[in-house]
């Protein structure tokens, strides 16, 4: 039985969000529908309003970290059931049939649907996926907070989980933002030496008291050179480009230099630099279910959780504002007043 979801949605590139209602039709047999409790505000939201990366479907509607509860189900569904409480992040779908599904790389599958790409998602009353991305969260979760966990948390998760990174690693993370103050807390916890990058002094206290051992300020050369072939793995949160080939020589042998934000510009990587110090250049989208659920459970044992800011959801565009203007501390989260 279809029905009207509630939603805000954008009508063109850049425009403000309004209401919005529409009709998801009927459920399909392997579909759960989510009523939305609570939804992060992420800056790829921003960046498919603002259509940065040519993929976005007007009307838009924008949040795909999603929190709530499980309201129906498809008669093929399998795992949850209707009173769960689940998350849903970037991805809502998958083929379940391709090699990179089959071998656990559900991220990967080259046919997944993604939530807020060509479909609605959660600024809304409720939202749909197929269920291996509906991801029970553990009771010691609330809510208000996880949402930013099912994209923020778990792009700077998988690495550590798909890489190896080892408690006895030193690792640093450049910007300490939404996803690099959740980088902090993963890795300290993890056991690392954790070293943090940052544009902004007036973060220092912050990143120590998030779980940085040393923080250094990313725009002096000379305290980057002090760091040379020191950092076994080094973390890319931000979005903007740098002078990669300094980052490059901070990195010790057979270390790694890893892209987790969506840098536009190509960057210029010294070959030489890599065949020098055998070291490795990557990068990694999200991750799949079963990451989803080991950094739930990581993060109910070690207390890990976003920093948060919070708007009622009618308020989405004052939201986007905040984070436009990269005030954010260090998460926006609506809270759904929509219905």
């Amino acid at each position: 039985m279809s029905h009207k979801i509630k939603a805000l949605a954008a009508d063109s590139m850049s425009a403000q969000l309004k209401p919005f209602e529409y009709d998801p039709g009927d459920l399909g047999p392997e579909q759960v529908e989510i009523k939305v409790s609570h939804c992060g505000v992420c800056h790829s939201d921003l960046s498919m309003l603002e259509n940065e990366w040519g993929q976005t479907a007007y009307p838009f509607v924008p949040g795909h970290e999603a929190a709530g509860t499980v309201v129906a189900i498809g008669n093929q569904v399998k795992k949850v059931k209707i009173g769960d409480r689940v998350g849903l992040g970037w991805m809502s779908g998958s083929c379940m049939a391709c090699s990179e599904c089959l071998s656990g790389n559900h991220n990967l599958c080259a046919t997944g649907e993604q939530t807020i790409v060509g479909r609605h998602g959660g600024f809304a009353d409720r939202v749909r996926c197929h269920w291996s991305w509906a991801v029970p969260i553990p009771g010691k979760l609330s809510l208000d907070r996880v949402g930013p966990l099912f994209c923020g948390g778990i792009t700077v998760f998988t690495p550590m989980v798909e890489f190896g990174v080892k408690p006895t690693d030193r690792v640093g993370v450049i910007g300490i933002g939404g996803l690099g103050h959740l980088a902090l807390q993963f890795l300290n916890k993890w056991g690392c030496e954790v070293w943090a990058f940052t544009s902004s002094d007036s973060k220092r206290a912050e990143a120590m008291a998030m779980g940085a051992h040393h923080v250094v300020n990313s725009t002096d050369p000379s305290q980057l050179a002090k760091l040379g072939r020191t950092l076994n793995y080094l973390l890319v949160t931000v979005n903007v480009p740098m002078d990669w080939a300094a980052w490059l020589e901070t990195v010790a042998p057979k270390g790694r230099l890893h892209f987790v934000g969506a840098v536009l510009q190509p960057p210029q990587i010294p070959v030489f630099s890599l065949l020098t110090g055998q070291r490795s250049v990557s990068g990694s989208p999200v991750g799949n279910p079963r990451n989803l659920e080991l950094m739930l459970d990581f993060c109910a044992r070690h207390e890990v959780l976003p920093r948060t800011e919070f708007f009622p959801m009618s308020r989405a565009n004052e939201a986007l504002d905040h984070l436009r203007a990269g005030k954010a501390r260090y998460r926006i989260v609506l809270e759904n007043d929509l219905g």
